[in-house]
This record gives structure tokens, C-alpha cells and sequence, in this order.
């Protein structure tokens, strides 16, 4: 015979406060829990969306970032005349010579600075990235001293707001315009043209050229033509990838201090879920015995003492999964430690991360509940009843 599981939730609504306070430390954790594996996956999110499966990004070769990298404005024009690459409206290659570099920005309010990302794009800039679109004002004209800001940065950063200016490469740089860029990394960028903000700082290189193939699938081919050049000294990456690699770094620190806290939580509620459990025990000798004496088998206690503690551990998953999911409304920055620049993002939930949490919390359950339910199930019968 098997107990049944009203029986099982109607032991846990009889003990309230002890299965309250059980759940509560194990909502804690997954909580813990389900924010690591959420703030992960909205720093990848951010990265990835960045970049376009069918651009290109052509660097130094051995550089990891951009900020690194130099490309020569003879090597530039030789990549950017390939035959793989895709022709805009008029005719010409879609690709961008772009340069990048850090400047330091103070945060509004405060006096802290931070290091920002200044891109200078080209004419096709904008195109080669159809996620941007100008909420404000309007786009920086070629040739001049004005700039363009993500919305983010516009938020945090003194002097980035639209029609305010900022003092870098010696020059005033005039904000005309705000853009989104569909939370990818772009939202924590300023542009400008990249002739202008060359000259500014004094460089004869571009940082990189974004480029767009006419045929994504034609990547591999095109990379190993580039690479094998000997014209050129560059590595071609998809963007997509080169982005999502940006955030390799940032990624294992936070999922290693993550998954510390989270085991180190997780201990401690699976020796609170032992002990609850272990008080059940010792408080049920009784009707312990009465089961077994009423033809319940060694294992119907076990399952059903295992069960109990699991379904508790899915009430204080369901609870850290809850209020978990509020913190998708909630954004912050901190520094990308390969550029060393900030980067805005927020954290999100996904089906995958749902289950995850889930199976974590069952996992509790299961640890903190067995060795309880396996000294129920060892209750002599006899012994049982007369404790009772």
C-alpha cells in the first residue's frame, strides 16, 4: 500500500510555523540561486545581442578586444574591397571603420568616475547595427564635434544627456541625439565619427572593421582568406561571437561566486531541512507505528517522509523562484573585465532557469529529507508503539 499524498501535504499544514520557517531558509537559497543563474544569463544576453550573425569583426590578430587592436588604413581598405561582402543601396560594401577608445566619465550625483566607451563609426555604422534606433534628437552630422549617446549612459553620466556636451581629445563634443540599442552592449557606448574622433586622439589605425557578408554561411571560407592573406595582419570573428566572448571573463567570476554562495546557503538549509525533519520524526513515533501496524510497508514510509521533505523544498523553491522574478526589473553596471569599460545589464529569466531552480530545490529536499525518512522507515513496529 501506498500513503496517500493528501495525507502527506495535511502533515506539513499541521506543522505551519515549523514548515513556514523550513521553506523560508530554502527560499532563501534559491533565491541566491536562481539570481546567479539569472545575472549570467542577462550579462550573456546583453553581449550576444550586440552583435549580428552575418557581421564581421576584423581585428588585430591576437587582440581580444577592440580597445587593443590596430588596423592599418591600407589593411582596412584590402579587407573592405572582398567580394564576400554584402553592397549597400548605392553600391558600396556595407562595412565600417571604426575606432575605440576609454575615456572617463563622472556618474551624476557623484564624483566617482567610470570608464566609457567612445566609438567612432562610419557611414554604414548605423545600418550594420538595425537593433540601434535614435529615440532623441538626431544623428551626429560627419565632420563635425557631435556625438550620440545610449540611453544608458545619457542616464548615469554627467554632461551625456542630449544638448549637453562633454570635454574629451581636447575638443567640446556636443550631444545631439540618444539612442537604443535593445539592451545589447551598444546602450553603453557614445559615437561619433570616426575620422573626427581619430584626429582627436591622434590615431592613424582604426580599432576594427565591422563588415556584413552577403552570405553569413560563407563565413568560414572568408575568415580563412583573411587570416591567410599576407597582406594583412587581421582575425575575423563573427560578431556575435566576438561580443559574446567579451563577457567569458565576467561570466565565470560571477557564476564561481554564484555557485560559493549558493553551496555554502545550500548546507546550511539542508541541515535546517534534516533537523525539521528529524523533529517530525521523533514527534510521529507513534504514528509511525500505526502505519506499519496497519500493513504500511518499510518503503511506503521512507517514499512518503521523502516526499514530504521534497514537497516542502518545491514550496520554498516556488517562493525563491517568486520573488526572484522581480528582479528582472532591476538594471546595474559594473566593469567589463576585458575592456575595462562599463557595461549595463539586468538580469533574466528564462524557462531553462526556472527549471534549473526547481531541480535544485527538489535536490535540498531529497538531501536534508533522506536520512530522516530512512530512520522512519527503520522503526520496529513494536518500538514504535510503545515510544508512543
Amino acid at each position: 500500500m501506498k500513503i496517500p499524498f493528501s495525507y502527506i501535504a495535511r502533515n506539513l499544514w499541521a506543522r505551519r510555523l515549523t514548515t513556514v520557517l523550513t521553506a523560508g531558509g530554502l527560499a532563501l537559497v534559491v533565491f541566491v540561486f536562481a539570481t546567479v543563474l539569472m545575472l549570467d544569463e542577462g550579462l550573456r544576453t546583453t553581449l550576444v545581442t550586440t552583435g549580428e550573425y552575418d557581421n564581421v569583426v576584423l581585428i588585430r590578430r591576437a587582440a581580444e578586444t577592440e580597445v587593443q587592436s590596430g588596423v592599418e588604413r591600407r589593411q582596412a581598405s584590402i579587407a573592405g574591397s572582398h567580394a564576400a561582402l554584402a553592397l549597400g543601396a548605392d553600391g558600396s560594401p556595407l562595412l565600417s571603420k571604426e575606432t575605440v577608445v576609454l575615456i572617463s566619465l563622472v556618474k551624476r550625483g557623484s564624483d566617482k568616475p567610470s570608464n566609457v566607451v567612445i566609438r567612432g563609426i562610419g557611414r554604414q555604422g548605423m545600418a550594420l547595427r538595425p537593433q540601434v534606433k535614435l529615440t532623441q534628437g538626431r544623428m551626429f552630422r560627419p565632420g563635425a564635434s557631435e556625438i550620440i549617446a545610449g540611453a544608458s549612459i545619457a542616464r548615469r553620466f554627467a554632461g551625456a544627456g542630449i544638448g549637453e556636451t562633454l570635454r574629451f581629445g581636447q575638443r567640446e563634443w556636443t550631444v545631439v541625439g540618444l539612442f537604443d540599442a535593445g539592451n545589447s552592449g551598444f546602450d553603453s557606448e557614445i559615437w561619433g565619427d570616426a575620422e573626427q574622433l581619430m584626429q582627436a586622439f591622434r590615431r592613424n589605425a582604426y580599432s576594427s572593421v565591422i563588415a556584413r557578408l552577403n552570405d553569413g554561411k560563407r563565413f568560414e571560407a572568408f575568415k580563412q582568406e583573411i587570416e591567410a592573406d599576407p597582406r594583412l595582419t587581421l582575425e575575423a570573428k563573427r560578431e556575435q561571437v566576438f561580443y559574446s566572448d567579451q563577457s567569458r571573463a565576467l561570466s565565470n567570476f560571477i557564476s564561481i561566486l554564484g555557485m560559493v554562495l549558493s553551496v555554502i546557503f545550500s548546507i546550511g538549509a539542508m541541515i535546517g531541512a534534516t533537523i525539521t525533519m528529524y523533529a517530525s520524526v521523533a514527534n510521529r513515533v507513534g504514528e509511525i507505528g500505526t502505519l506499519r501496524a496497519l500493513g504500511f510497508q518499510r518503503r511506503s514510509i521512507l517514499a512518503a517522509f521523502l516526499a514530504e521533505a521534497m514537497l516542502l523544498a518545491v514550496l520554498g523553491g516556488a517562493a525563491g523562484l517568486f520573488f526572484a522574478s522581480f528582479m528582472q526589473f532591476i538594471s546595474f553596471s559594473t566593469t567589463n573585465f576585458q575592456s575595462f569599460a562599463e557595461l549595463a545589464f539586468g538580469f533574466r529569466l528564462n524557462p531553462a532557469i526556472v527549471l534549473k531552480t526547481l531541480v535544485f530545490s527538489l535536490l535540498m529536499g531529497f538531501v536534508g529529507g533522506f536520512l530522516p525518512a530512512l530512520r522512519a522507515a527503520r522503526m520496529q513496529i513494536v518500538d514504535a508503539l510503545r515510544a508512543a
